[in-house]
């Protein structure tokens, strides 16, 4: 026996090579826990297609599908204190902003970039929820703010798509500051007669939901978001009650009118591309008619009401 597994085993082992298999080729959908084949969930937007939920998407890949044709440009601003606070919990804060940026390839939890959407100018900022839970600090208000001025400069639409847990704790109070600093970033975009779109996706919540994130002319979700500021159970802790079933859900939201329009993520480039013209061009796909900001009744036209 000692004989089989010292030397005819590896002499076999030797001879077949080991197969180099991914470990992620099967995706478990966690609603109805459907098996999905990798390419077939990244050929459908990471959307399940026996279900329709929608897997959490990085920055990068949301600016892939939602720009036109792919192309885009994408948009540097300053850097800022990586620690100010010094800050150290069970590991040094420095220390988790290098895993975050090893494992997401990105610099910061905030992607901002330029292109065109519908052939409308449009600047798009993409959070990344896989970069420390998609928190808000320094670097995402200077973000944010990096692309409301690069719309006024195109004069182009600003597109925020949030993916947050909410403000950051390893920065403390600078992080709560970026609440009125992206408030005042959305305010420069509106005073230049600029049209401000959000995309609300899973989650929206804390910080974020309690600033930028809210404010925008037209309010769209993808189906089955999370949005809301404290969390369920939080919620129902301090009230005491059980919470209505879709709590906090974008068809929730809709509902009861805190939301314009909840879109499918494979037809959100198409619906954006649509309201942007409406807002631009103050006319829908097919009519000649120009001028103007357009009227609630041509945005639920758009919807589909």
């Amino acid at each position: 026996m000692s004989w089989l597994n010292e030397f005819v085993r590896p002499k076999i082992r030797k001879l077949v090579g080991k197969k180099d298999v991914p470990d992620n080729l099967w995706h478990k959908c966690p609603s109805c826990e459907q098996m999905l084949f990798h390419r077939e969930l990244t050929d459908n937007l990471h959307v399940c297609h026996a279900c329709g939920h929608h897997f959490r998407l990085a920055a990068k890949e949301r600016l892939a599908f939602l720009f036109d044709d792919g192309v885009f440009d994408r948009i540097e601003f300053g850097a800022v204190a990586p620690d100010p606070l010094k800050f150290r919990d069970s590991r040094r804060y420095t220390d988790r902003l290098k895993d975050a940026q090893n494992k997401s390839g990105e610099q910061e939890a905030i992607v901002v970039a330029h292109g065109t959407i519908g052939g409308q100018r449009a600047v798009i900022a993409a959070f990344d929820f896989g970069f420390m839970g998609g928190s808000m600090g320094q670097a995402v208000g200077a973000g944010l703010l990096a692309a409301a001025r690069e719309a006024i400069s195109l004069d182009a639409a600003l597109v925020a798509i949030p993916a947050s847990g909410g403000a950051r704790m390893q920065e403390g109070m600078l992080s709560l500051i970026q609440m009125p600093r992206t408030v005042l970033a959305v305010e420069q975009v509106r005073d230049s007669g600029l049209p401000y779109i959000v995309i609300l996706t899973d989650p929206t919540t804390g910080g974020v939901s309690a600033s930028f994130a809210m404010l925008g002319d037209i309010q769209v979700a993808e189906p089955g978001a999370n949005i809301g500021f404290a969390g369920k159970r939080v919620i129902r802790d301090t009230i005491r009650e059980e919470l209505p079933e879709g709590f906090q859900t974008a068809e929730s939201l809709r509902e009861h009118g805190m939301l314009d329009m909840v879109v499918p993520r494979g037809e959100m480039r198409s619906r954006i591309g649509q309201v942007l013209t409406l807002l631009r061009e103050g006319r829908g796909p097919g009519q000649q008619t120009s001028g103007g900001l357009s009227t609630p009744a041509s945005i639920d036209a758009a919807d589909g009401n």
